[in-house]
C-alpha cells in the first residue's frame, strides 16, 4: 500500500481526489483498528480502489445485494464478520417507496429526484425499481433525511419506508435474446449484433469512449469479449454475451447475446 500511487492509478483530476478521499478513510480505519468505508462507487471507482489497496485483508465490496453494480470498499477489523453487513451498524440502509400500480416511474425519475433534492451521487447505490415499489440503496447518513422528505419521483407520490437488507427485492430485468454467428468475439461485433447496428457505427461508439465491459471503460473495437461480460453503451443501453456456442459449420462463432429492454 502507497499513498504515491494515487497519481499512477488517476485518469485525471476527479480521479485523485476521489482515491485521495478513499485512501484517508479507509487507512484511519485499518490505523484505530474499527470500521471504515467509502462511499457507493461505480464499478470503475471500485476497480481504481483496489488496484490502489491492492491485497489488503480486511478489505470487502459491499452494495446492498449479491449483484450490485455501485458498491463501498469496507474495511472490517478483525473482530468482526460479514454479519456486520446487515446489522444496525452497516453503512448502507435500503429505503423502500411503494406507489399506486398505475404509475410507473423509472429509474431515471428515481435517480433524477434523489439528486433533485440535494443528494450527491455517490450516496446513492443501485435502484431497484418494481412494479409498484422501488427498492434503492444509501449511505446510512442520508437515510433519515429522505424518510422524512422524500416524496414523489416525477409525477409519483411514493410512500417511504427503511427495509431490511435480507427483503430487498430485486426485480428480473426485461431481457431481448439474440442468437447470432459471428466472425469473432471481437467488441465491434458484440456491440454490433446486440444493439442491431452497423460494425462501423458499433466501432465509433467504442472509440470515442462509449463503452464499458463489466464497468471498466474500452476504447478498442478489437478487444476480445468474454462470456459473461456485461457490455454498455452510453446512449444504446446494456448487453450481455450470455453465451459462446462454439464454431459453426460455416466457421463462424456461435453467440447469445442479452439485451437489457
Amino acid at each position: 500500500m502507497d499513498r504515491s500511487n494515487i497519481a499512477k492509478i488517476a485518469q485525471n483530476n476527479e480521479d485523485k481526489i476521489l482515491l485521495a478521499k478513499i485512501w484517508d478513510k479507509i487507512t484511519a480505519g485499518m490505523n484505530r483498528n474499527i470500521p471504515a468505508n467509502s462511499a457507493f462507487l461505480s464499478p470503475r471507482e471500485l476497480h481504481m480502489a483496489r488496484f490502489l489497496f491492492g491485497h489488503q485483508e480486511g478489505l470487502h465490496e459491499f452494495g446492498g445485494y449479491p449483484d450490485a453494480e455501485r458498491k463501498m470498499l469496507i474495511y472490517l477489523p478483525e473482530y468482526l464478520d460479514n454479519s456486520y453487513f446487515d446489522s444496525e451498524d452497516s453503512p448502507i440502509v435500503c429505503l423502500r417507496a411503494t406507489f399506486y400500480e398505475n404509475d410507473s416511474p423509472s429509474h431515471r425519475d428515481f435517480l433524477g429526484a434523489l439528486l433533485g433534492s440535494g443528494i450527491s451521487r455517490e450516496s446513492i447505490g443501485d435502484i431497484c425499481v418494481g412494479k409498484n415499489f422501488c427498492d434503492f440503496f444509501v449511505t446510512d447518513e442520508i437515510a433519515p433525511y429522505l424518510l422524512q422528505n422524500f416524496i414523489s419521483a416525477g409525477r409519483t407520490k411514493l410512500r417511504l419506508s427503511a427495509i431490511a437488507l435480507n427483503e430487498v427485492i430485486v426485480p428480473e430485468p426485461e431481457i431481448k435474446e439474440i442468437r447470432d454467428t459471428l466472425a469473432s468475439a471481437r467488441l465491434d461485433s458484440i456491440v454490433s449484433s446486440g444493439f442491431s447496428i452497423a460494425r462501423g457505427l458499433a466501432a465509433q461508439y467504442i472509440s470515442s469512449g462509449k463503452t464499458s465491459i463489466d464497468g471498466l471503460p474500452c476504447d478498442k473495437a478489437d478487444k476480445n469479449v468474454s462470456e459473461g461480460s456485461k457490455i454498455s453503451v452510453r446512449g444504446l443501453g446494456k448487453i450481455k454475451l450470455h453465451q459462446i456456442n462454439g464454431i459453426t459449420k460455416k466457421e463462424r462463432l456461435s453467440v447469445v447475446i442479452h439485451r437489457y429492454m
